[in-house]
């Protein structure tokens, strides 16, 4: 038996002022964002809530550090709400503000703790790739153990999942890039996944249609093309988001982790890395499966040949982001070794979504082909 659910009412708003004089920001509330979001969007409230400004607290991937230091300076606040206006690593602290207990942060993560949910959560993501406002996920980096980890808990699902598309206006199209490439792997390690269903299949394949298409436009027009399409990627998002969390990522984003985590490359990024090197994998394993259904799919948007669909996909995306090797990273071929052993003992939750099983050799060669 196969379920398919969505949480979080969704809700969109043409613009921020009409978000914020629908819900009635007060200073009851605990809002988790970034200054340069906040002050041009709504700087101009009546009322000013808790603010807490997550730059303040390190800049890059969310840590377990980031947050045991804003819970030391919340102590004090008492709030019912919490509103997380920002990208993936604002929004995956967030979830975990909505809950009774949040620290210590690594026995929440290790399942010490039980996760409670406490407060009304309402996420606005301002890029477009993360998904996380329909997912239960939130992913923090854990310094002390040079790793990321992912806390799964129907507890961290948002009660609203609130789209803006006037909030990715202000996005560098760097950060559009590596948040859409990521959206579009959600896209894909979801309609591959054995948990996908008629549900998310659907989901899936819009999603994969609306940002390849959208790619095809900024490629042929240029980088500001994105802005008349905002509204179709921050739903590709969205839709992504549904797939994934439902049927969840696999082995692409599992090997991504170490590489995040310890050269600090931007999330997307790093799964773009990995990406074609584990579809790769799957098709030299399975390739009668439904990864040829996949394979037909993408030659048919892209108007390629399904024989070189990968290097026609890349084609493509290397005129939004840049693929770049491992080593490129800084990445040592040691580490290979490392990163392997990293994945198959600490992803399984990702690893067990995986279109064909990958052993510890098969993983270990990937990495050694995007080295």
């Amino acid at each position: 038996m196969k379920s398919f659910h969505i949480v979080p009412e969704i809700v969109m708003y043409d613009t921020c002022q009409e978000f914020a004089k629908t819900v009635s920001i007060t200073d009851d509330d605990l809002v988790l964002t970034n200054r340069y979001i906040w002050e041009p969007y709504f700087g101009e409230l009546e009322y000013t809530p808790h603010l807490v400004f997550v730059e303040e607290y390190g800049t890059g991937e969310p840590s377990d550090e980031m947050v045991e230091a804003i819970v030391a300076d919340c102590e004090a606040f008492s709030y019912q709400r919490v509103i997380a206006i920002g990208g993936g690593t604002i929004i995956d602290i967030s979830k975990l503000f909505a809950l009774r207990q949040i620290s210590p942060v690594l026995d929440l993560y290790d399942h010490k703790v039980t996760a409670h949910k406490e407060k009304e959560l309402l996420i606005l993501p301002t890029t477009c790739g993360t998904g996380s406002e329909v997912t239960n996920i939130s992913i923090l980096e854990l310094c002390s153990r040079h790793t990321k980890l992912g806390l799964a808990d129907d507890a961290l699902y948002a009660d609203q999942a609130v789209l803006v598309p006037e909030l990715l206006k202000g996005l560098p199209f760097r950060f559009f890039a590596t948040s859409s490439i990521d959206a579009l792997i959600h896209s894909v390690e979801s309609y591959l996944s054995p948990k996908a269903s008629v549900f998310t299949e659907m989901y899936s394949l819009r999603a994969i249609e609306m940002i390849l298409h959208g790619y095809q436009k900024i490629a042929k027009e240029g980088e500001q093309a994105r802005m008349e399409i905002l509204s179709d990627f921050a739903l590709a998002s969205t839709y992504a988001g549904i797939a994934f969390g439902n049927a969840g990522c696999a082995a692409v984003h599992a090997m991504s982790y170490p590489l995040g985590a310890i050269y600090h490359v931007p999330h997307g990024e790093s799964n773009y890395a990995i990406f074609t090197g584990v579809l790769e994998a799957y098709s030299a394993q399975k390739p009668d499966g439904k990864i040829k259904s996949l394979n037909q799919y993408l030659a048919t948007l892209l108007g390629a040949n399904e024989e070189n669909i990968y290097a026609e996909l890349e084609k493509l995306l290397n005129q939004i982001i840049q693929k770049k090797a491992l080593h490129e990273y800084g990445m040592k071929h040691e580490e290979i070794q490392d990163f392997t052993d990293n994945v198959m003992t600490k992803q399984g939750r990702l690893m067990a979504n995986n279109y064909t099983t990958l052993t510890v050799e098969d993983v270990k060669q990937i990495y050694e082909k995007l080295y």
